[in-house]
């Protein structure tokens, strides 16, 4: 892609627009520290509310930090409606994740893949980033991975249509690789914003990378899933969301053993305890996720 003066201010904008959905208004220089009134934005460049959130180390993700003082402390995390949820999930995917440009990965995309499912989802789905499938139709998690995460969401008595599903990244890395931290940082507003709209009740982080993003840490999936963690301040007033880890389903179809099947529906089952006080939907074995006696 040709470094042209179009692509600069494309750039630049998108930036700028990044900043206020996050609430930077302003990045003062040297000691000062202005106090600065946000813009108003155009009607048809509207972005949903700054929301406070626990921000990620950027620097333990091997990106530079902004200034603590160029930070603003937004409002607490409001509580929407089903119709507000669909119009802000709409504008934030219409306005700003399609024309992205903050990483490489706007380079050798086909389309964006913002995130599928019912705002009003009492339990959110996180993976890595769009593969193959995903880059040409737009949607996370409808190739064979997807199948499985399928075959998932019906063990625990639930469809597809019933839960929220998005990704760390909105743009395929090259060769499915795993994004790189870099890229993983610039679409984490995105994603943050993605998950105070919707307000899940508990989330469920696919792999190592989303977990790794969420939590904040450089622990290994292995340690980290089968157990409950928590995400800062993305919740209703700030309050914290419950996160449980386990494995990506494409390691799954790598790994598909009865013991690397028993982990995922033990960590699903977890989840189904949490929102539900009575007993677990299903039984100890679900088709195609827990393995079944004498199996391979």
């Amino acid at each position: 892609m040709a470094d042209t003066p179009q692509r600069r201010r494309r750039v630049l904008r998108q930036h700028v627009l990044t900043d206020a959905l996050l609430g930077v208004w302003a990045v003062p220089q040297g000691d000062a520290s202005p106090s600065v009134t946000p813009p108003s934005l155009p009607a048809d460049e509207s972005l949903p509310p700054a929301a406070a959130a626990a921000p990620v180390a950027l620097d333990s993700l091997d990106a530079p930090a902004a200034p603590a003082a160029a930070i603003v402390a937004p409002a607490k995390v409001a509580v929407l409606s089903l119709e507000e949820k669909i119009k802000e999930l709409d504008a934030i995917d219409r306005n700003q994740v399609r024309s992205c440009a903050l990483c490489e990965l706007c380079r050798s995309r086909t389309q964006t893949v913002f995130g599928e499912g019912d705002p009003d989802a009492a339990i959110m789905f996180i993976g890595e980033g769009p593969g193959l499938n995903e880059d040409q139709q737009g949607r996370p998690f409808v190739g064979r991975a997807g199948e499985l995460l399928d075959k998932m969401i019906l063990a625990m008595k639930l469809s597809r249509s019933q839960v929220y599903i998005a990704n760390v990244v909105k743009c395929r890395p090259p060769e499915n690789r795993t994004p790189t931290p870099q890229e993983a940082a610039a679409c984490w507003p995105y994603l943050r914003r993605q998950i105070q709209i919707i307000q899940p009740r508990a989330i469920v982080t696919l792999g190592g990378p989303a977990t790794k993003l969420l939590l904040n840490t450089t622990t290994g999936i292995t340690a980290l899933r089968g157990s409950w963690h928590q995400v800062q301040g993305l919740g209703p007033n700030g309050a914290a969301i419950p996160v449980m880890p386990t494995f990506h389903p494409a390691f799954v179809l790598r790994q598909y053993t009865p013991e690397t099947r028993g982990k995922v529906w033990s960590d699903l089952q977890k989840v189904l305890e949490l929102l539900a006080p009575t007993p677990a939907p299903g039984s100890a074995s679900a088709p195609g996720i827990a393995p079944t006696p004498g199996s391979q």
